[in-house]
């Protein structure tokens, strides 16, 4: 499509399942489709389209920050407008930006036709990628020469993907597979039609079961039948393994499809959510915390759900569910009546369920009779706006509720004094664009396990924080509430993450109250307004205590690092400084800490120009990560991060070289840079032409 100057559309095609996602993600992380555009967004489009949110999405990832929060109180057609000006450059007065846009899992040839005014046919090469199930909405968008049809996979690969998911974990061999196996999964892989997700999921369930011909022969009949109960052969074969799955699996499985279509599920949110809701079954003295994570690992082995992102230990960060599967659960958790989703309710009946999902700004009348069933017990909702005129039907009605979970980036939430009657409240989720403030009467949740609040304005207001005792999870931003020693008393929290306190808590108990929090894993502290030069470590030093303590994220004015290794938590694995103004390098310091696997610095963490990393240091470090550093050089001597995987060099302006000693890094498996970074030596390298532009463009990404 090079010789296509005018923006142009190019579609990919196929049905559910045969990886026209992955195959668009694959393109739009390309290196060299990076370096092509100059801006570029990725969004889902989903049955649930909404095109203002659609068009905001857009704008979040192509226009800058200051230009998205004029956007955010705009309708569907001045927004759309503003973001076409943008595209062409009109109100910066600049050339037309060349862009990317992917929309991915299109279901309606009205949705291109809404959206499509917004992308200016400019003569730059800019180009919009569209995945969907129909060729009809392909064709509407562009010509036939533009669509690519995905293939279903051939009988060698089919097979290939069965036994790397059927056999992982064991210590069978594709040649010592007996024939009589060979045979009976060839013919298992064939009844998947060339399916990826089909083949995968099916070699999941395959894992779990033994490796003999009964056992194989079972599944293959079992297969047989639900194939036999109609034609959608995909979703028999998907409903075949949701119902070999284990009784214990089945609510955690069914769970996952309250999460909107093709969205990254935090692990740690998910399993807090199964705790509360009573799905993890006690199994002698274990921590009922590590058994859900099991759980969690074996739906990933089942391929039931896949894993978006990794933790700096190996555990489950973020994991996400194909869209069919997600369709299954949905199916079979209003069967079951674990869940509904409001969008698929019949309100002709009685509502009567425990459980309900909300995606879409529902109508009043449909929600008032949602919210009058006194037996709910878990509201879950993705669309915020409505809950300004409804607290009260929450307050009156359904005084039982255990969850209550409102996620909506785009709303501005008000939070009323009647949250404090939900005295029966587990979990308490509230995400949103602006939360005012949160209530005194929070402090009579005592029953809360987690709270996660993301609050825009300081909270200045006493909580009785102190009554909490059952929390875990805790994130605030800072104000009065952290007075007095209440934060000291919460001694089960697990994850701690305060926001933007300012500098006068220093002076109160503040760190006496951390220092008693040992059970922490993770602690994130943001100090703001630091006039003057006192640092913030040794104020909350020593952490040697804080043994299960793994992930520590600080921002604010830090004079210097704590030279003693002993200071820190002894078994840290991840570390992330920002905007700390160190003056002295760091990596001195920090390439002594023994378990140490992630470094992030971030913005003015440090403001010299040199960094040097030196012989036997970073012995287990895997990821190193630059944000908007001041950096000119970064060294690394011989001998020095010996296992280093990743390395992001991501706004670092200065930084015009490449780190010298890099290409000798032997286990180094991906570079990433971005905002002009070190591409003087890039180039230099590329028109060498040499070896080191070989070693160097296997690992860019």
């Amino acid at each position: 499509m090079n010789e296509e100057k005018r923006r142009s559309v190019v579609s990919i095609v196929g049905m559910g399942g045969l990886g026209k996602t992955t195959l668009a993600k694959k393109v739009y992380n390309l290196r060299d489709v990076q370096g092509h555009f100059d801006c570029k967004a990725s969004v889902y489009m989903s049955q649930e389209f909404r095109a203002r949110d659609i068009l905001l999405d857009i704008a979040h990832h192509v226009m800058p920050q200051k230009k998205i929060r004029k956007l955010k109180g705009m309708e569907e057609v001045r927004l759309g407008e503003e973001l076409c000006k943008y595209l062409k450059g009109i109100e910066e007065k600049e050339k037309e930006k060349k862009y990317l846009v992917v929309m991915d899992d299109v279901w309606s040839s009205d949705v291109w036709s809404r959206l499509c005014l917004y992308f200016p046919e400019v003569e730059n090469r800019s180009k919009v990628l569209i995945t969907t199930r129909n060729k009809e909405i392909a064709l509407r968008a562009t010509s036939q020469r533009f669509i690519y049809e995905l293939p279903l996979i051939n009988a060698v690969k089919s097979w290939q993907l069965f036994l790397k998911k059927a056999l992982q974990g064991s210590s069978t061999a594709t040649h010592t597979l007996t024939n009589e196996l060979e045979e009976l999964g060839k013919e298992i892989v064939r009844k998947c039609k060339g399916l990826p997700l089909a083949i995968m999921v099916l070699g999941g369930l395959l894992s779990t079961k033994e490796k003999t011909k009964a056992s194989w022969e079972k599944v293959l009949a079992n297969i047989k039948w639900h194939l036999d109960q109609g034609p959608e052969s995909c979703m028999g074969i998907l409903a075949l393994s949701y119902n070999d799955l284990p009784h214990y699996l089945k609510s955690c499985f069914l769970y996952c499809g309250i999460f909107s279509e093709d969205s990254n599920i935090e692990a740690s949110k998910l399993i807090r959510l199964w705790l509360v809701e009573g799905f993890i079954q006690r199994r002698g003295k274990e921590r009922l915390e590590d058994i859900a994570e099991d759980y969690l690992h074996e739906l990933i082995d089942r391929s039931l759900i896949q894993v978006a992102e990794r933790r700096v230990d190996g555990g489950v960060m973020s994991c996400c569910m194909h869209d069919l599967l997600r369709d299954l659960a949905i199916s079979e958790a209003k069967d079951s009546r674990l869940f509904e989703v409001h969008e698929n309710m019949d309100f002709t009946f009685p509502i009567s369920i425990p459980r309900l999902v909300i995606h879409q700004n529902p109508i009043n009348n449909d929600i008032s009779q949602c919210l009058h069933n006194s037996k709910l017990r878990s509201l879950i909702s993705f669309s915020g706006s409505m809950w300004v005129r409804h607290w009260g039907y929450l307050q009156e009605h359904i005084k039982l509720l255990t969850v209550l979970s409102l996620e909506d980036k785009y709303c501005d939430y008000i939070l009323p004094r009647e949250i404090g009657e939900l005295i029966h409240l587990k979990f308490l989720c509230i995400k949103g664009n602006v939360i005012s403030e949160l209530p005194s009467s929070i402090g009579r949740l005592v029953n809360l396990v987690s709270s996660q609040s993301q609050i825009n304005k300081h909270v200045n207001s006493y909580l009785g924080v102190e009554q909490l005792t059952n929390l875990q999870t805790l994130a605030l931003k800072g104000g009065s509430w952290l007075e007095g020693d209440g934060l000291g008393k919460l001694t089960h929290l697990r994850s701690l993450a305060i926001g933007e306190c300012s500098a006068s808590y220093l002076k109160t108990k503040l760190f006496e109250s951390i220092a008693k929090l040992t059970t922490l894993r993770v602690m994130n502290l943001s100090f703001t307004n630091w006039q003057n030069k006192k640092t913030l470590l040794p104020g909350i030093m020593p952490l040697s205590h804080f043994v299960y303590l793994y992930d520590l994220s600080l921002e604010g004015w830090l004079n210097k690092l704590p030279e003693k290794i002993e200071l820190y938590p002894p078994n840290l694995l991840r570390l992330e400084l920002r905007r700390c103004k160190l003056r002295n390098d760091p990596m001195m310091i920090l390439e002594k800490l023994p378990s140490l696997r992630v470094l992030v610095l971030f913005y003015d963490a440090y403001v010299g120009n040199k960094m040097v990393c030196s012989l036997g240091g970073f012995l287990q470090l895997e990821r190193l990560e630059l944000y908007g550093c001041e950096l000119e050089e970064l060294m690394i001597e011989k001998g020095a991060m010996s296992s280093l995987k990743t390395m992001k060099i991501h706004v670092c302006y200065k930084m015009k070289k490449l780190p010298h000693g890099l290409l000798q890094l032997a286990t180094l498996e991906k570079l990433s840079l971005e905002g002009s970074s070190c591409w003087e030596s890039i180039k230099e390298l590329e028109e060498a032409m040499g070896e080191d532009w070989d070693k160097l463009r296997k690992i860019m990404c």
